[in-house]
């Protein structure tokens, strides 16, 4: 099934345009909850409220305010708003284009796919293959819903794929961060990380061998609930043990190269790895009374 646009644009550079279309490349899978009432089991309402007046308000009834000091606000309505909003227009102005290389991950925000739109295509293709014989990223600006929006625009499977980018004002600095003390390490110890490394070292990243366990784990507990069943409830792994990092080097080496002797011939790398695989339904079971539960 095709996928379905949610908007269009024109991306200009010099005196080049083109027509595109904006889809969707990413869609969150996590599991949501509604707030329920535990005594009547209907679904809540939430509702406005001041405490000032003591009452409730309606939406009709509220004005947006900056807070310029403590409990101090600055009053705008939605038509001053409006106002201060650019000009309405899908426009997609390229402004440099930048080594690829030296873009940072940290920059990048939400993902978009880019497609011709009519009248578009040779451009387009045009574009997607110079920027990946030039290893080139271009960096614009994007018009969208009366806000500028900086972007990053790249190849990619012979297409193109839009970046919102955060502002260098969005993105805090690594050296607020604490990285401990100045350390040395012992020849063997760079030697054990580096085989470590090694033995868990696969091709390619392959997203599919991956699954959110926890969202599993709620659909299976959903299914029981709905069949009238007690949800089966994992054991509290226990808690690693620091200890000394020679040690842990060695014990993981050696564990890692256990798991692959141990894995049939054929399996994935990713399994050899010990790759956890998704729980399987397990049909709860009632404790009988005074048994312990296990441990370790």
């Amino acid at each position: 099934m095709a996928a379905r646009a949610i908007g269009t644009g024109t991306i200009s550079f010099g005196l080049v345009s083109i027509p595109v279309k904006l889809y969707t490349a990413t869609a969150s899978e996590a599991v949501s909850f509604n707030l329920i009432h535990a005594k009547c089991k209907g679904r809540i309402k939430q509702q406005i409220f001041c405490p000032t007046d003591n009452e409730l308000v309606e939406r009709n009834d509220l004005v947006k305010g900056y807070e310029y000091a403590k409990n101090q606000y600055v009053l705008f309505t939605e038509e001053e708003l409006d106002a201060l909003e650019a000009a309405k227009t899908n426009s997609l102005e390229i402004v440099e284009f930048v080594p690829a290389s030296t873009v940072d991950w940290i920059y990048i925000s939400k993902t978009y796919y880019l497609g011709p739109d009519k009248g578009g295509d040779k451009a387009y293709r045009l574009l997607s293959e110079a920027m990946e014989r030039t290893e080139k990223i271009a960096v614009g600006r994007y018009w969208t819903r009366g806000k500028e929006q900086l972007v990053l625009l790249r190849p990619y499977k012979k297409g193109l794929m839009l970046h919102y980018a955060y502002y260098a004002n969005e993105v805090r600095s690594f050296d607020e961060v604490d990285t401990g003390a100045t350390v040395t390490f012992k020849p063997i110890e760079t030697e054990l990380a580096d085989k470590l490394i090694a033995q868990l070292t696969s091709g390619d990243f392959d997203p599919e061998q991956y699954k959110d366990e926890y969202v599993e784990r709620v659909k299976t507990a959903v299914e029981q609930k709905i069949a009238g069943q007690e949800v089966a409830v994992a054991p509290e792994a226990p808690t690693a043990q620091i200890i000394d990092l020679f040690e842990a080097l060695k014990r993981s080496l050696s564990d890692a190269k256990g798991a692959a002797n141990d894995a049939p011939a054929g399996v994935k790398a990713g399994e050899e790895a010990g790759e956890a695989k998704p729980p399987k339904k397990a049909v709860p079971r009632k404790p009988s009374r005074g048994a312990k539960p296990a441990t370790g």
